[in-house]
């Protein structure tokens, strides 16, 4: 079997294998994402930030190895600065704008949630003082709503404090049990 020829960006730089899975691999996060309803651009950010090689990178290069356009990496970032999932690191001397992923996207998936559901709860909230007494049927439906995602908020709290006990036992080579 043939080997496959790397792949050429720019003024003929190739790419090796392992930039090439690293693309593939942001693409597969990109397409998890699009499935529950977030950008494939911030999907492929983090993606390529949690699995490349280096401890930051600029958002020149980042545009660059997503083969997007820097303003879709700029939105993609913000946004992922703003859910805690990525974070910017300065170089000092350096106007270039560096991102690098969090430690643990995942505990900041779980954290991030509480702010969907304080913002979902305030709008049922709005809405339940806005129906009138005859409204039964509307108010049990929203009535189970809120009171569902303030239970599964609190149930959330739960999680993070058994995920990072997770984590402490793990790191420590304790056994499971």
């Amino acid at each position: 079997m043939a080997e496959e020829a790397p792949e050429q960006i720019g003024k003929g730089e190739q790419i090796d294998e392992r930039e090439q899975y690293r693309r593939q691999f942001a693409e597969e996060i990109s397409l998890i994402w699009e499935m529950t309803g977030t950008s494939r651009m911030d999907g492929r950010v983090l993606g390529y930030l949690m699995i490349m090689d280096q401890p930051y990178i600029s958002s020149a290069d980042l545009a660059a190895a997503l083969s997007a356009s820097t303003g879709a990496v700029s939105m993609a970032t913000r946004r992922l600065i703003d859910t805690n999932y990525i974070r910017r690191h300065s170089v000092p001397g350096d106007r270039s704008h560096y991102f690098k992923a969090e430690e643990d996207p995942w505990g900041s998936f779980l954290a991030n949630e509480r702010r969907y559901f304080d913002r979902h709860i305030a709008s049922i909230d709005s809405a339940l003082s806005w129906l009138g007494p005859e409204e039964a049927e509307a108010r049990i439906r929203l009535t189970n709503g809120r009171d569902y995602l303030e239970w599964i908020q609190e149930y959330h709290h739960k999680m993070l404090a058994d995920w990072r006990e997770h984590k402490r036992a793990r790191d420590a080579g304790e056994k499971k049990a």
